[in-house]
């Protein structure tokens, strides 16, 4: 393996996770997810293994592939796949949680998803990288094109909007 393939092998190990993760998130379709998400690796790869590549900043690149896959897939797609709670992959609570918790979570996270579906694209973006990806200011700032001030007011217009729909 050459050493392009192995830098690009570890970038890909440090971040598939969270790519696929944001875009889940957005396109609420496992299928959708895994199939945007290899797709923003291949494209990453591509650019990074092109002569004269200068990617300073992995994240923020494979980010903003990703950002455009999920707009894309939305032109293409008239309507968004819904995927069932059950479906989503995420551990809401061990084994010995009893039922009723597990219920009462189940539909607070569905709450939660349906609300952040509502809201614009640049307060997803925020929310979701600010608090799920738990990316600080700065690089969020750079992932929407944004001074760090500007982002900060996204993100809290973002929240209130969310605290809103929940309400």
């Amino acid at each position: 393996m050459d050493e392009t393939n192995k830098n690009f092998s570890k970038i890909y190990d440090r971040y598939v996770a969270k790519i696929y993760r944001y875009v889940f998130l957005r396109v609420n379709s496992r299928e959708a997810a895994e199939d945007l998400t290899s797709e923003t690796f291949l494209r990453g790869y591509e650019a990074y293994k092109a002569p004269g590549s200068d990617i300073k900043n992995e994240q923020a690149f494979l980010y903003k592939i990703a950002r455009n896959l999920v707009v894309d897939h939305y032109r293409s797609n008239a309507k968004a796949q819904l995927v069932s709670i059950e479906d989503s992959n995420i551990q809401l609570a061990d084994s010995k949680t009893n039922i009723e918790q597990v219920a009462m979570a189940a539909s607070d996270l569905e709450q939660v998803r349906k609300a952040l579906k509502g809201l614009s694209e640049d307060y997803q973006n925020a929310i979701i990288w600010r608090y799920l990806e738990d990316l600080p200011v700065k690089e969020v700032a750079h992932l929407m094109d944004r001074s760090e001030e500007a982002t900060r007011v996204l993100i809290h217009r973002a929240l209130n909007e969310l605290k809103t729909r929940l309400a």
